[in-house]
């Protein structure tokens, strides 16, 4: 059974350059999705253009019946749409070193900044109410849609849409299904043969069962982080595992933000940290223009020829959600999603990452029941400062942003109050060009 004719998925913040690359892959290499649009959208034309060429190629390559639209305004992608990916970025580029340079003159140190902290909390402020407006354009425009948000920061942005519409969205991310497969290289047993349930919130989500033909591989987990050649690859997710019990869903370094003990003191961050995605400071700000230039130039090769396109599916959800609902093929996803009864101790009505139920009917959140405490207790300190975040984007209220900032365990545990009030004015200051939403 082929893809209905009319099947539509708009994209928006398609100019993103390698993941709207991986996403359209990776439909495209669904066997029964036959056929069907891509409807491109970017506010930057040049790079909207190169996704155009880029897609088209490889919908030709696939042999199947899709089509390439795109349009720098949304109006003319959203129509009938059945399915709308985001991964819009608003102003990354010009405020990555503010998200970075301010805090560290503070003593705030970040290795990823875009999630949580004082750079996640600025890039809510920027890319809130582009977000709001999108999904605003999404009700009026396909009501039925299913939305899939990519953008960070994750858990602030989704639960901002779940509480300003009716639409069905869903957060994905692909720290779960990263970490399982590093658990079962760390533990040197067969992907497959890993038993594992998971729960929590975006990059803080926790492995609360592992085992391997019955039995709990914690111990041997721990045991095996004894050597070097293991620790030194992953930590902080060790030190976090020996002491708190449990192994959390996000790499090293950008988890070492959200919690207030590695990064509050040099001695801390030159015994934790490593390079790269294992804490190195300013690893975005320092990498990610470069990123960008290469991902552009990248595309320029791929559609001239000069490079090769990669053709693997990889372990991102939207295909399989794309999959599930068009095809009626029942998959289990893991997905941000409303609090209704599904974590008992976590926030009511917050957003949660839990196992997801999709098929034809769409997404049906499966009920975790309780977390172990002390997890609940990490992950509600978080949850209070999303729930501050999207008062503030929704009632475009600035002291709530400010407070939701105050309350940042790193931030808190480096600061007083009247140093995070002047970080947050200095912050302010240099990006308010940005942020015209704001008034």
């Amino acid at each position: 059974m082929g893809v209905p004719a009319l099947t539509k998925i708009a994209y928006i913040g398609a100019g993103s350059g390698a993941f709207a690359r991986q996403v359209c892959t990776d439909i495209l290499a669904v066997d029964g999705l036959d056929d069907g649009e891509f409807a491109l959208c970017d506010v930057d034309g040049p790079r909207l253009e190169l996704a155009h060429h880029l897609v088209d190629k490889l919908a030709r390559r696939s042999g199947k019946n899709w089509k390439v639209t795109s349009s720098t305004e949304r109006k003319d992608v959203l129509d009938g749409a059945d399915f709308v990916v985001n991964s819009i970025e608003v102003a990354g580029s010009r405020n990555v070193r503010h998200d970075y340079d301010i805090p560290l003159k503070y003593g705030v140190d970040q290795c990823i900044g875009d999630t949580i902290g004082p750079g996640g909390i600025f890039k809510a402020l920027r890319t809130g109410p582009a977000w709001l407006d999108i999904c605003a354009d999404i009700e009026r425009r396909a009501p039925k849609a299913i939305v899939l948000n990519y953008t960070n920061p994750m858990s602030i942005l989704t639960l901002a849409a779940l509480r300003s519409t009716d639409l069905q969205v869903v957060g994905l991310c692909h720290s779960v299904q990263g970490t399982s497969w590093q658990l079962s290289q760390y533990l040197d047993v067969p992907y497959y043969e890993l038993v594992w349930d998971c729960a929590g919130i975006n990059h803080n989500a926790w492995f609360t069962r592992l085992e391997h033909h019955g039995e709990d591989m914690y111990p041997r987990l721990l045991e095996r982080a004894q050597r070097k050649e293991i620790y030194e690859q992953d930590p902080v997710r060790f030190e976090v595992a020996k002491y708190l019990g449990y192994f959390v869903t996000e790499s090293s370094g950008h988890f070492s933000e959200y919690v207030p003990y590695f990064r509050k003191r040099p001695e801390l961050l030159k015994r934790y940290v490593r390079s790269g995605y294992r804490g190195e400071s300013a690893f975005y700000a320092d990498n990610w223009p470069h990123w960008r230039e290469q991902q552009e130039q990248d595309a320029r090769d791929m559609i001239a020829g000069r490079k090769e396109i990669p053709t693997g599916r990889s372990a991102e959800y939207a295909s399989t959600i794309v999959q599930a609902v068009v095809l009626d093929k029942t998959r289990v996803i893991y997905g941000n999603v409303r609090n209704d009864g599904l974590i008992d101790n976590l926030p009511e009505g917050g957003c949660v990452e839990v196992a997801t139920v999709v098929d034809k009917r769409g997404l049906r959140p499966v009920r975790f029941g309780p977390l172990p405490e002390q997890m609940a207790a990490l992950n509600r300190a978080h949850m209070a400062v999303h729930e501050l975040m999207v008062e503030a984007l929704l009632e475009r209220d600035r002291t709530k942003a400010k407070r939701a900032l105050m309350l940042d365990p790193l931030t808190a545990a480096v600061c007083s109050l009247a140093e995070i009030d002047a970080m947050f004015d200095e912050m302010w200051a240099a990006q308010r060009a940005d942020m015209p939403a704001w008034g």
